[in-house]
Parts: C-alpha cells; sequence; structure tokens
C-alpha cells in the first residue's frame, strides 16, 4: 500500500521558521549598504533608490489585498493618520538616521547600537505608558548598553574618525524605530499587519522620493552595474520580503520570542562584516557582542 505523506508544519513551527528567515534577510541590510557604498553612492541616494524599488512592489501588494479581500479593517480609515506618521518615523526617519550613521562606523556596530531597540522600547514604554520597569529590564539595559560601549570604544581605538557622530545617529534611528513600534502595537493590532505595512511604506517611500527631489538632483545621480545589484538585494531580499515575515512571525509565535530569535541577528552581520567587508575582530567585539544578546535576551526572558 502507498501513502501519501505531506509534510505538516504547525502554525508555531512556521512563525519560528519566518522569524529565523527574516531575521537573517534583515541583518544583511548593513553589508549591502556598505557594498553600495563602496561603489560611490551616499546614504541619501542609497535610501532612495532602496525605497524607489520597493514602493512597486508594496503597490501591488496592496492592490492585491483591496481585490482579494472582501472589505476593508473597519479601523483603517480611523487609523490612516497614525499610519502615515508612524510610517513617517518608523521607515523614513529611521531609515534615514541609520544609513547616514553607517557612513561614519562599521556594520557590526551599527548593527549592535541599532538592535539595542527593544531595551528602547521597555524604557519608553515605563516613561509614557506606566509600563513597570522591571528588574530583567533594567539588567538588561546595563548589560545592552555596556556591549555596545566595549564595541564603540574599541572602535575609537582603531579609526576615531567620527565614530561619536555615526554612533549617535545610529542611536537616534534606533529610538526613533522604539516609538514606531511602542505607537504602532495597536494600530496593527486594529488594522492587521498586511494592511499596515504596506501603506506604512508606501507612507515611507513617498516621503523619501519627495524629501530628494526636494535637496537633490536626480540627473546628477551616477549608479554602477554593481551598484544596482546591491540596492536591488536590499530592496527586495532585506526590506520587503523581511518586513512581512517578521510581521506574521510576530502573529504566529508572539513579540517576545520572536524578538529572542532576533538575537541571531547581529551575529549574521558581524560574520559577513567581517568576511566580505575586511572589517576588524578582536577579543574586545567578542565581548561586546555577547553583551548586547546577553542584555536583550534578559528582556525577552522576562517577558
Amino acid at each position: 500500500m502507498q501513502y501519501n505523506k505531506r509534510l505538516y508544519l504547525s502554525p508555531k513551527t512556521i512563525g519560528f521558521l519566518l522569524a529565523i528567515i527574516g531575521t537573517a534577510l534583515f541583518s544583511v541590510k548593513s553589508i549591502f549598504i556598505k557594498l553600495a557604498y563602496h561603489e560611490g553612492l551616499n546614504a541619501d541616494s542609497v535610501l532612495m533608490l532602496r525605497m524607489a524599488v520597493a514602493l512597486p512592489v508594496y503597490l501591488a501588494i496592496l492592490i492585491w489585498s483591496l481585490r482579494t479581500s472582501d472589505k476593508q479593517p473597519q479601523c483603517l480609515q480611523k487609523n490612516i493618520g497614525k499610519i502615515i506618521f508612524l510610517g513617517f518615523i518608523g521607515y523614513f526617519l529611521s531609515s534615514w538616521l541609520d544609513l547616514k550613521g553607517m557612513e561614519f562606523i562599521s556594520a557590526q556596530l551599527e548593527r549592535l547600537t541599532l538592535f539595542s531597540y527593544p531595551i528602547l522600547v521597555a524604557v519608553l514604554g515605563a516613561i509614557f505608558f506606566k509600563t513597570p520597569l522591571t528588574k530583567n529590564i533594567v539588567a538588561a539595559l546595563i548589560i545592552t548598553y555596556a556591549g555596545v560601549w566595549v564595541v564603540f570604544r574599541q572602535e575609537l581605538s582603531l579609526s576615531g574618525e567620527n565614530i561619536e557622530y555615526g554612533t549617535l545617529l545610529v542611536f537616534l534611528a534606533a529610538l526613533s524605530f522604539s516609538l514606531y513600534v511602542l505607537m504602532g502595537k495597536k494600530v496593527i493590532h486594529q488594522v492587521g499587519s498586511l494592511w499596515f505595512t504596506s501603506i506604512a511604506m508606501i507612507v515611507s517611500s513617498v516621503f523619501v522620493l519627495l524629501y530628494y527631489a526636494v535637496f537633490f538632483d536626480y540627473g546628477g545621480l551616477s549608479i554602477t552595474s554593481l551598484a544596482w545589484l546591491w540596492i536591488v538585494l536590499l530592496a527586495i531580499f532585506s526590506t520587503v520580503i523581511p518586513s512581512f515575515m517578521l510581521a506574521e512571525a510576530i502573529a504566529k509565535i508572539g513579540p517576545a520570542q520572536t524578538g529572542v530569535i532576533g538575537t541571531l541577528g547581529p551575529m549574521v552581520t558581524i560574520v559577513l562584516a567581517v568576511w566580505l567587508l575586511d572589517e576588524p575582530f578582536t577579543f574586545f567585539h567578542v565581548i561586546g557582542i555577547s553583551l548586547v544578546i546577553g542584555g536583550v535576551t534578559v528582556l525577552a526572558r522576562g517577558r
């Protein structure tokens, strides 16, 4: 007798797989950006090209959602102003600050600094939303930023040029993204992750294109074929695909477990940065990385 065996994956297993793959794809973002910088592009041009390539994809997904859904979420029109604001701070402002900071610091320090955003979410939640500031949160805060400080001090000793400015910009990017996460939780729950992500990213793309049109000259932009390759990979594989994968992972396994899996992110970035970009990797980097990942893990396990 022959049996038709079908591979069955539980929703929780699918959620874990989505979180792992989405985290890995997001982590390659820093590498693609650095490689684009090596081709003569700067933060503003990379941001503009990234969102210009991603915009048609998000528009197509939104149109598909409109055609396949029986009706729009009831709260969509009510929350459209909030979605526009969240798209601005979460994907335009945060991305711009992050890319600007990466002009001055390594991919390793950028990823570790940006990775501290779950700690900022917890602290801001305690300040503005009266969420209890537990011992785990305080411990995670101290451990995480001790790790960032170790790597920061090491980079100062290796290069020391505009490291402070670059780190500050990436920290502000993490702060902006933390506000997006904190303020967006309720909206995402009401509207749904697919609708929210599509609209927020379309809004962000429009902001980026308008910003570049006002302050820069499209005609003066020179892009090599290799730079186009990095931009397309950045837009599709490190922006569009993981943005939906992680949103769906959160829906299936929750933000805490998705956050724990996210600790893999800095490791992926650092391995690729050392391998592909020839960035230095010292004993102090090991200490810093361990502290940052340990701090975020303490936070996630505490929750």
